[in-house]
């Protein structure tokens, strides 16, 4: 009886922290949490584990993190999409959100595919924006999944996957986090307004602030995996898939609020000595924000340093945790058009 009693209050505190795990609210509350069918059957456990998945011919996996909540409560869910040559396991690392979910009661599923080099499909139709939605479609049937509150973040060019999530499966997912990634398509038509939090630094050298690719950019390896550089396909006259729109990274955060029908002036404040938030004049539920790091390189503010690659992606930030900030402005973004 005590085990029971102890395991019911941790999975109280837990679910208090999360801002989610409340009961279903009155008919008609458009933030009350919807149960996917993943509630209707025995959860796993809670923990980290490693799982593989295939869909519209794309092999890939994904790690999982589960939160210790009561059984049968939905919980929010956040995708971590990794970057250009990077693995799933060390964008889990890099930017700790699986281990930031574990304590703030919210599962993280950090997907992958075997795309040789790792890289996304992430245009429009593209091939590795449907493997995401089955794959959402997927953890909501494994998982007891709060559908109101599905969430994608990504670095750099998983950062320009949920920017096109955001364009293309706005009815499935609540807002998006790009860090160092954000992308404005020209073909984007969301089903609804958005919120987005982006981050970006101005002396990122691999995707540049000013826009377009960087330097240092031009130097990674070729994303049709021939032996030659970036600047080298582009200079044949190769499609390079790197960036699809070079304008500024503020160009491209007003472009956004400009579509979730913002005021056209945003403000601009200091939060740290090196971090400004700017931030639009928005309706409910259409949030745009934009967090510019001074001199801040091609990196996850506030991440682990030494997984870092600092001589390459530039200087790292710790006056802020972009983890922090992307959970509690998801927190505040449910999807309350969901029927």
């Amino acid at each position: 009886m005590a085990g029971v009693l102890i395991a019911a209050v941790v999975a109280a505190v837990t679910t208090c922290s999360a801002a989610s795990a409340t009961p279903a609210g009155r008919s008609g509350d458009a933030t009350a949490p919807v149960p996917s069918i993943g509630c209707r059957t025995s959860p796993p456990p809670s923990g980290s584990s490693l799982h593989a998945f295939t869909a519209s011919g794309r092999s890939g996996d994904y790690l999982r993190e589960v939160p210790r909540v009561a059984s049968g409560v939905p919980v929010p869910v956040v995708f971590d999409v990794h970057g250009y040559l990077q693995p799933g396991a060390l964008q889990s690392a890099w930017s700790g959100m699986a281990a930031y979910g574990a304590r703030h009661g919210f599962a993280v599923i950090t997907p992958e595919t075997h795309a040789l080099p790792p890289q996304w499909d992430y245009g429009n139709g593209g091939v590795d924006i449907r493997f995401l939605s089955a794959l959402l479609t997927h953890v909501e049937r494994t998982l007891c999944v709060d559908k109101r509150r599905v969430y994608m973040t990504g670095l750099s060019m998983g950062g320009f996957t949920v920017s096109s999530v955001a364009c293309q499966l706005a009815d499935r997912v609540a807002a998006v986090a790009p860090v160092s990634g954000l992308q404005n398509f020209s073909w984007c038509r969301p089903a609804r307004h958005v919120p987005v939090v982006a981050f970006h630094g101005t002396g990122d050298e691999i995707l540049s602030y000013s826009g377009g690719v960087g330097p240092r950019g031009r130097l990674l390896p070729a994303t049709d995996g021939t032996p030659r550089t970036i600047g080298q396909q582009a200079g044949d006259g190769a499609r390079v898939r790197l960036v699809p729109n070079t304008q500024s990274i503020p160009a491209q955060t007003a472009a956004w609020a400009r579509r979730n029908g913002c005021a056209p002036r945003p403000a601009t404040r200091k939060v740290t000595p090196d971090v400004s938030r700017t931030s639009y004049a928005c309706a409910p539920g259409s949030s745009v924000e934009l967090y510019t790091i001074l001199g801040g390189g091609h990196n996850w503010p506030g991440g682990d340093p030494t997984l870092a690659a600092t001589p390459i992606t530039g200087r790292i930030t710790s006056s802020i945790s972009a983890t922090a900030i992307i959970w509690d402005f998801f927190r505040k973004h449910p999807l309350t058009t969901l029927r």
